[in-house]
């Protein structure tokens, strides 16, 4: 996998002004895209897409600065339909637009290449389970959030903080098989990686009332991490060891899915809590 990543920022240098081929490099390498995208995303702490925009970005700057061509050549260049877009682009990673750093030759924010090396030490606990799920539902209360690889999501707490105290009551009633309680679950996650679809609410076989948000799980088989400590950091450590750690030593691969998090036991301040992180699998 370590391999199979180092060999994919290759490939977005090679391809900084136009289309690469993921898909291709994953079946190489014996993975799949999905697979391949989401370890890319938990090492790195940010989406391929979101990469490759920094990345091209970085690159445009000696494009503007030297003054090779209109804004709309370097845009179509790097792979934007208009001059409007790569502005945009360009503004986010940099915080100035072409124009001003044209101008004024700077601010700029330089995204350096990235190198994934393997060190595998074993030093984070991974309580794993295999399970094999019947297909199931996951019924509550969705909305979409951009992602948050560290600390606490405020958006999803705000979410949660919206629903009234016999929304959750509501909910724990309808749970009728596992993942067990109160769920947080992440689906759905965008193809440039920066919003998910947040649903919270709780694993149901039975009938669901009409007013409820529901995902449709297919049947399949489940990693389950059970994880203690310091809450999240404790759940998100874990979260990125799957990726530097589990993966490379075990003989499944994500496959598409919403991750869920089921919270066990916590503190009255959830400082701390013991929790189980549901990835879906699939034979590597």
């Amino acid at each position: 996998m370590i391999s199979a990543l180092n060999r994919l920022v290759d490939l977005v240098e090679e391809h900084l002004t136009d289309d690469m081929d993921v898909t291709g490099l994953a079946g190489a390498f014996g993975t799949t895209e999905y697979h391949l995208r989401r370890m890319f995303s938990s090492l790195a702490g940010m989406s391929l897409s979101e990469y490759v925009r920094r990345r091209r970005m970085t690159a445009a700057v000696a494009d503007v600065v030297r003054g090779e061509g209109d804004l709309l050549t370097i845009a179509v260049r790097y792979g934007y339909g208009s001059a409007e877009a790569f502005g945009r682009a360009f503004r986010a990673v940099h915080g100035a637009g072409p124009g001003e750093v044209r101008r004024d030759g700077g601010p700029l924010r330089t995204q350096p290449r990235l190198r994934f090396r393997l060190s595998v030490e074993g030093s984070i606990p991974m309580e794993t389970r295999i399970v094999d799920r019947p297909a199931f539902r996951l019924a509550g209360h969705a909305t979409r959030v951009p992602l948050v690889h560290e600390g606490v999501n405020p958006h999803i707490q705000r979410h949660i903080a919206a629903l009234p105290p016999e929304a959750h009551v509501r909910l724990k009633a309808l749970s009728d098989t596992e993942p067990p309680g109160l769920l947080q679950v992440s689906d759905a996650l965008d193809p440039d990686g920066a919003e998910l679809t947040y649903l919270h609410g709780v694993a149901v076989t039975g009938d669901i009332p009409g007013d409820l948000d529901v995902i449709e799980v297919p049947a399949g088989r489940w990693a389950v991490f059970r994880t203690d400590g310091a809450h999240p950091e404790a759940l998100q450590k874990v979260w990125a060891a799957t990726a530097t750690e589990w993966f490379p030593s075990n003989p499944w691969r994500l496959r598409p899915g919403p991750s869920i998090v089921t919270i066990l036991a916590h503190s009255d301040d959830f400082g701390t809590a013991t929790c189980e992180l549901w990835l879906p699998v699939e034979p590597a």
